[in-house]
Parts: C-alpha cells; sequence; structure tokens
C-alpha cells in the first residue's frame, strides 16, 4: 500500500484539509481490519483504478471507477476495501467543517455517516466535471480539475464567521471546550450553537469537540511507535470509563483490543 500526499491548491487552504493518492497492487490483506474512523471531516474520493467500497452500522456503498463520491461527517467508525483483488487507485479530498459548508452548501447532518454520489447531490454540474476526470489518465489533471470545481463552488459562498470561530476554537482547544464556553465567548445560547452546529457542520458543538479529543489519542498512536497513550488519558477525557467509553464508540473495540488490532489501511492516512 502507498499513500501520497498533494498539497492543495492556495485558494483552497483552510478549506480543504488534505489530498492524497492511495494506491495498492491488490486487495488489502484480510487480517487488516479496514477500519476508517471518525476525524471530524467530509471527504470526496475518486477511486480512477478499481472501485471501493464504503459501510457502517448505517449503510453500505459501493463507488465505481471514476466516481465522485462524497463521505459525510462521521462519528462512528466505517470499514473500507476495494472492489476487486487487482491494482486500484484512490483520490481522496479532506474537507475541514468550514469548507464543507461553504464549498457544498448542504444541510451536513442530512449527509451524517452517509456516503452518496456528488452526481446526486450537484446534478449536471458534478456529472460533468465527472466525465471530465473519467477522460484524463493523468491523477495530477483529476486534481487539478476538481479543486477548480471547488473553487468555484466556494467562491460563491459566504463565510458563517461566528461558526468559523467556534470551529476554530474548538480545534485549537484541541476538544477541551463545553457548550458552555462556546455561549461565554460568542453570545450565543446553547440552542442556537446546537442549531447552527447540525446544519453547517453535520453534528453537534459537543460531539464534534468529542471526535476532536478523540484524534489527539489517535494520531500520535499512529505515528509514534509504542505510544503510551496513558499519559495523556486524564487530560483528554474524565476518568478511565470515559476514555473507554469515546474509544468504544469511535473504533467499535475495547482501548486493549484496538490497539493490539492490524489497521494498516486506516493508520496510513495519519502518517507522515
Amino acid at each position: 500500500m502507498k499513500l501520497t500526499h498533494i498539497e492543495p491548491h492556495p485558494q483552497l487552504k483552510g478549506y480543504v484539509d488534505k489530498i492524497w493518492v492511495f494506491e495498492s497492487s491488490g486487495r488489502i490483506p484480510s487480517e487488516d481490519m479496514k477500519l476508517i474512523v471518525p476525524n471530524g471531516m467530509v471527504k470526496l474520493t475518486i477511486p480512477f483504478r478499481n472501485g471501493v467500497s464504503g459501510k457502517n452500522k448505517e449503510i453500505y456503498h459501493l463507488s465505481k471507477e471514476s466516481s465522485l463520491t462524497l463521505i459525510g461527517i462521521g462519528d462512528i467508525p466505517a470499514i473500507v476495501d476495494v472492489e476487486d483483488d487487482v491494482p486500484s487507485g484512490n483520490i481522496g479530498i479532506e474537507f475541514s467543517p468550514v469548507g464543507a459548508y461553504r464549498i457544498f452548501k448542504l444541510r451536513q447532518s442530512e449527509l451524517k455517516n452517509k456516503i452518496f454520489l456528488l452526481e446526486d447531490v450537484f446534478g449536471k454540474s458534478a456529472r460533468e466535471v465527472q466525465e471530465i476526470i473519467a477522460n484524463h489518465e493523468s491523477i495530477d489533471k483529476k486534481i487539478q480539475i476538481i479543486q477548480q470545481y471547488f473553487i468555484k463552488l466556494l467562491l460563491k459562498s459566504q463565510p458563517d464567521q461566528i461558526l468559523d470561530y467556534c470551529i476554530s476554537h474548538i480545534k485549537s482547544a484541541k476538544g477541551l471546550v463545553t457548550v458552555g464556553m462556546l455561549e461565554a465567548k460568542t453570545g450565543y445560547s446553547s440552542r442556537w450553537l446546537y442549531d447552527k452546529f447540525i446544519e453547517k457542520v453535520g453534528v453537534s458543538p459537543k460531539n464534534y469537540s468529542s471526535i476532536v479529543r478523540f484524534m489527539q489519542f489517535y494520531e500520535p498512536w499512529v505515528r509514534i511507535p509504542n505510544y503510551d497513550f496513558k499519559n495523556n488519558l486524564y487530560h483528554y477525557f474524565h476518568d478511565q470509563a470515559h476514555f473507554i467509553k469515546e474509544i468504544k464508540r469511535f473504533t467499535g473495540l475495547s482501548p486493549l483490543k484496538f490497539v493490539r488490532s492490524e489497521n494498516e489501511f486506516g493508520n496510513i492516512f495519519y502518517k507522515d
């Protein structure tokens, strides 16, 4: 398996968090969990060689080769695999919450934990871009075309400054933010903040903070050999029971089972 990171276009900085190209010579080994954990971002994938399947406890979706696939923000784990045991390639674009609401202008809660063909959401324009991308062999050209499409959509939207501030505050505080803190910082009620997050982020501010906190454990665990997560356990979680509950929620496994499991596919997206 090989993952290549691509620098997003400067006009998409702050809106697109990651662009990557995943390639493999065949199926992912059967002993690998192929588990993708929630990371607080909407994703778009373009399988350019072989198809890709994704499933969670709510849905199953098979993305055929060259289809533009929109994956809503998730708060449950998903399993991903390639369609056939042949060489595969997939372009992935991950959007910050600000980028997702600005570019797609959809009620994000309707996308939560779901997978759609982009043409089913955007119609003719997405279908035309999909056809153009399919007709280009160059991976770089495919990425260039889809980024230009997103830049056009971004320029047609307006920022929500209060929401942007709340998202930035939660991220900079590494998820250690309560709704009460956001109320005090913004002057808006918890109900207003909840409705705003549900509409434009897809999950509540409390839920989004939980995902951000979880990533403080997950990313260093993936990147650092023999990472001792116990050192930071009580910094991000109330107690051990809270830690276990959150890990089970986002991975489907207890912490012990999770760290003992093989998940090279899911981990590769967070390695340098």
